[in-house]
């Protein structure tokens, strides 16, 4: 019997899965293509709006081997874990989208220094206030997070001319580009004019920049996040916003969304897009072509990409 497969994509639209499975458009909503008990091989629905049903199926199925989800990360599948029967693999979607969250990230801190937020509220009150623009030429820029997102981040900002400086976990000797720990970040923050966040959720970056590493940023300093919006203190931040000290371009917030009432919706240097990174025309494409890959793995009984549990 052929190992049950539920995915995003109908498998008349992807020719080159694998014979050997037995694979099923699944829209990410209580409607079953099988029952659940059946399914091995369970993908995530980019599209669902929301990740509640996804558990409730993992809940239900107790032969399940592989879950998969297309995202970069996993933290929202964290307190549900123990749902996955044992030996079943968690398997994310990382460096998918790498190149998409990477333009998105560039475009928010060009938009930031070039004060497009500011100009844009102008345009719309029909207000005409010309303010000096921060070209990146010679700036000093902090990207935190060394994987693919932060690795092609740091590739589109070469032709600006800033002075880069990579951020990971552990120290990486490279060259004239190494990259350098976590534990740097106090001496390297207060020249910092921009910081770029890249870095996933985990239980070392939730909250790294609170109120002290954000005060040790020099006015004007520009903050970008397209990682994970608890990597920031929310409130911090909109306390050096609201003061006009800092600058921010944020693709994800905590919580999600903001409330409508949040003070930063209304900052003329507050820029906030709807954890859009990964959403560009080129996501199903790319997608497609790692889930069938991916696919093509399991059923020849290869080792997955990207498996964080299990």
């Amino acid at each position: 019997m052929r190992p049950v497969v539920w995915i995003p994509y109908e498998p008349k639209d992807l020719p080159a899965l694998p014979d050997g499975l037995d694979c099923h458009y699944w829209d990410g909503t209580e409607t079953c293509p099988t029952p659940p008990e059946e399914v091995r091989f369970l993908t995530g629905h980019p599209g669902a709006g929301g990740y509640e049903t996804l558990v409730a199926m993992v809940a239900r199925a107790r032969r399940l081997e592989v879950l998969q989800v297309l995202s970069s990360g996993h933290d929202y599948l964290t307190p549900h874990l123990g749902l996955l029967p044992p030996g079943a693999l968690l398997c994310t979607g990382r460096g998918v989208h790498a190149e998409a969250t990477a333009e998105l990230a560039v475009t928010l801190l060009l938009a930031a220094a070039g004060r497009i937020p500011r100009f844009a509220r102008g345009q719309r009150t029909g207000a005409r206030a010309p303010a000096g623009r921060l070209t990146l030429r010679g700036k000093r820029v902090v990207v935190v997070g060394a994987g693919a997102v932060g690795t092609a981040v740091a590739q589109l900002l070469e032709p600006f001319g800033c002075d880069l400086v990579r951020v990971a976990r552990s120290a990486r000797p490279g060259g004239d580009a190494p990259v350098h720990a976590a534990r740097d970040l106090p001496s390297l923050l207060p020249a910092a004019d921009a910081v770029l966040l890249c870095a996933p959720l985990t239980e070392e970056t939730r909250g790294m920049f609170g109120a002290h590493r954000l005060a040790s940023l020099k006015d004007g300093a520009i903050l970008v996040n397209v990682g994970r919006g608890e990597l920031v203190d929310t409130d911090a931040l909109t306390r050096e916003v609201v003061s006009g000290r800092l600058r921010a371009a944020l693709d994800v917030v905590a919580p999600e969304p903001l409330p409508d009432a949040h003070p930063l919706w209304q900052q003329p240097e507050a820029l906030i897009t709807p954890h859009v990174g990964a959403f560009t025309d080129a996501f199903a494409e790319d997608s497609a072509a790692f889930l069938v890959r991916q696919l093509r793995r399991y059923a020849d009984g290869a080792p997955l990409l990207n498996a964080v549990v299990g």
